[in-house]
């Protein structure tokens, strides 16, 4: 390990240089690098002994990749944060020895805390404190890594004692915001990265805000909500003990593509990489080729609940019991089935269990009714004569037809395309549309799937089930009895042949020897749906888009109702006149928590003083935030033809920095230059933005909005071209 110091100051401010400031902290992260080098030899090595290990049973085999797992994580982690584990430290005003604040906790071989955990409650005064709340402490100091070095810190006085603390002894002055504005200003990447070292007072409240109930994170542009919600999802990771030790699931929605391409680097550099991100048209695999409605009228009609409640309905046509009788010829003689018993049988369904793997249940009741008719002998093994007697009801082919034709196998996208295609069967399933609102819902290719249908078709599939899941369940249990039965085979074959002296196999119980040679059989498992939930916890980026159909897909996945919801009623493409809480009660959440972040801290003063009238204008009452900063550079104006030279001449200026056109593609091609419509720069930010005939976005609010988040996505610069300048 090297013993060279990991500061590299130069070209900082002469009052940092302070030798004794910069000693103390170099052999503190000496001692953590140490540590850290210790833990992550310590891992490897657990991982290379659970791969070497060899066990032949079953649940040695998943307690095995169990540890697998858990060392690759843990190795994967520490190596992720080596080069920037400290985020900082903090001075207690009862002069106890400060206590440093990292990505991760690291101790030393004692046992000893070197950096406590950023969503440890002993960690929590680091980001909760302020002058005016100082949680104990004396001073703060704040940590900027770059390439395993420390590039820069800040100092901050909160105590009323801080004179007498390390800033005042140095005769230096605290830098109070100055690690804020200097993230601020600096030049964007191509994705979010974690904000810990400057996380606000308010924002660190709502990161560890209770998760029994759904909490909205309402805020406008540049407010920091989404890099909250991912913090937030770290933190519950961490403490939420469903969520702990991966007992539960996180899943993570954004509104499109680049957004998760944008936030994707996030939650990994907090240490997390098992939460699944996706889009809402991810959900449903039709959603890889669905395209926009064009018609506004039925938009609004699939955006509503009707056609959502459709759907059972529509299922419950395919689940109505026979009414003929049927004679069954079985081996202790025939039994009459009547249309009760059929009736009886398709009423044991539980309510829970989808339409396609409700068969089984009907004829497990079936297997029963027909058991209470037999006589099949003096004391039988009820079980196996239940089985015995469902072979039977398998075997007769006209039955498996009756049942079979009552209660079809269905695909979501049939039972929806039947919708759009028959009037009379969505008239009986959704009985609240008028005859016009029918008619324009049919459609010449009723499979030609829009984003608007996604809920449907998201309802349609958890409402049937998987329609494969029964037969390779059949296929599983028809495997693993001829295995059973190939096992007991060879086990006696095995003993009987044993010519060993010691009589090894002999001396195995032969129950033993089963257990270990079954458990190594193949037996195929069906590939899980891993977006279908349930989750423990679910984020929801951009809320306020979503509409009642949509809510019910989130919700679905989330039955314990612990979601966290990111959005801002100024930024609804299609306006959002309802208060938060109104808006969830319609569609089922109940009792909500709110918090609002109102300071702007990426868009510069200079453009939202040009933002703010295009928002009001259609919505007097928009919560616009409050910028904490100028760029000192004016929203400029000109002609679309101007942009080649424009883009050339700032990324000349700029070495580093992201440039986004927001409008028509231009053909314009740079690593460094992106081109989006409107619709796709949600939740995404640059150091210049130029606008390209933002009058073309749109009317009414949905112009408005249109414009209003493009301006915003910049951080340093903004301009506009158009023919009308």
């Amino acid at each position: 390990m090297t013993t060279t110091s990991i500061f590299d100051l130069r070209g900082q401010r002469a009052h940092k240089a302070a030798p004794a400031r910069i000693a103390a902290d170099d052999a503190y992260f000496r001692q953590v690098a140490e540590a850290l080098a210790e833990d992550i030899r310590e891992v490897q090595g657990n991982l290379e002994e659970t791969l070497l290990h060899q066990t032949g049973d079953a649940a040695g085999r998943v307690e095995r990749e169990a540890r697998v797992d858990h060392f690759r994580a843990r190795l994967h982690g520490l190596r992720r944060v080596e080069l920037d584990a400290v985020l900082g430290r903090m001075t207690p005003q009862d002069g106890s020895a400060p206590l440093y604040v990292g990505r991760l906790a690291v101790h030393d071989d004692g046992g000893t805390p070197l950096l406590l955990d950023w969503r440890s409650q002993a960690a929590e005064p680091f980001f909760a404190a302020t002058r005016a709340h100082p949680h104990g402490l004396l001073s703060r100091r704040r940590y900027r890594w770059e390439g395993g070095r420390i590039r820069d810190y800040w100092d901050e006085t909160l105590g009323e004692s801080a004179e007498q603390g390390d800033g005042a002894e140095l005769g230096t002055s605290p830098d109070e915001e100055s690690a804020l504005l200097d993230a601020l200003t600096r030049a964007r990447t191509p994705q979010m990265g974690s904000v810990l070292t400057t996380l606000a007072a308010d924002q660190d409240a709502i990161i560890r805000a209770s998760s029994r109930r759904p909490l909205v994170v309402e805020g406008g542009p540049g407010t920091g909500k989404t890099v909250v919600a991912l913090h937030r999802t770290a933190y519950l990771l961490y403490t939420d003990p469903r969520l702990r030790d991966r007992r539960g699931r996180v899943l993570v929605v954004g509104p499109h593509q680049p957004y998760l391409r944008y936030v994707a680097d996030v939650l990994p550099s907090l240490g997390e990489e098992d939460v699944l991100t996706c889009t809402l048209a991810d959900l449903v695999p039709e959603g890889a080729h669905a395209v926009p409605e064009s018609d506004p009228q039925v938009s609004a009609l699939k955006a509503g609940p009707a056609l959502v409640t459709a759907i059972e309905p529509a299922v419950a046509l395919y689940e109505e019991p026979p009414e003929v009788a049927h004679v069954l010829e079985s081996q202790w003689g025939p039994v009459r089935l009547e249309p009760e018993h059929f009736a009886d049988a398709f009423e044991a369904v539980h309510p829970s269990t989808p339409h396609n793997l409700a068969r089984d249940e009907i004829w497990q009741e079936l297997a029963e009714i027909v058991l209470a008719q037999l006589d099949p002998g003096e004391d039988p093994e009820e079980d196996l004569v239940v089985e015995q007697v469902r072979e039977e009801l398998a075997a007769d082919e006209e039955l498996v037809v009756i049942v079979h034709r009552a209660w079809p196998l269905l695909e979501a996208t049939d039972l929806v395309g039947d919708l759009f295609e028959v009037p009379a069967y969505l008239r009986r399933c959704a009985p609240t549309l008028g005859p016009q609102e029918v008619r324009i819902l049919q459609r010449e290719q009723p499979r030609a799937w829009t984003l608007e249908d996604l809920p449907l078709l998201d309802a349609a599939r958890h409402r049937l089930g998987d329609p494969g899941a029964d037969g390779r369940r059949r296929r599983q249990d028809a495997a693993r009895r001829e295995t059973v039965e190939e096992v007991e085979l060879m086990t006696d074959y095995l003993i009987a042949s044993d010519s060993s002296d010691m009589k090894e196999m002999s001396m195995l119980r032969g129950e033993d020897l089963r257990n270990a040679l079954e458990d190594s059989t193949y037996v195929e498992v069906a590939a899980p749906d891993v977006l279908a939930g349930p989750f423990a916890h679910v984020v929801v980026d951009e809320a306020q888009e979503l509409s009642d159909a949509q809510w019910a897909m989130i919700l679905r996945r989330c039955p314990s109702e612990s979601l966290t919801l990111v959005g801002d009623r100024a930024q609804a493409a299609h306006g959002f006149t309802e208060t938060w809480e109104e808006r969830l009660a319609r569609v089922g959440l109940e009792r909500v928590e709110r918090s609002t972040l109102t300071l702007n801290y990426r868009t510069p003063a200079e453009v939202m003083e040009r933002a703010a009238p295009v928002i009001r204008a259609a919505l007097p009452d928009a919560n616009v935030p409050t910028s904490i900063r100028e760029s000192g550079l004016p929203v400029r104006h000109g002609r679309p033809g101007q942009l080649g030279t424009i883009l050339q001449r700032w990324l000349a200026e700029h070495e580093e920095g992201t440039v986004c056109v927001i409008g028509e593609d231009t053909g314009y091609r740079h690593e460094r230059v992106m081109t989006l419509p409107p619709h796709l720069v949600k939740g995404l930010e640059f150091d210049l933005v130029v606008l390209v005939e933002p009058e073309s976005f749109g009317a009414g609010i949905e112009g408005a909005v249109a414009r209003y988040v493009a301006m915003t996505r910049a951080t340093q610069e903004l301009v506009v071209l158009s023919t009308e300048s």
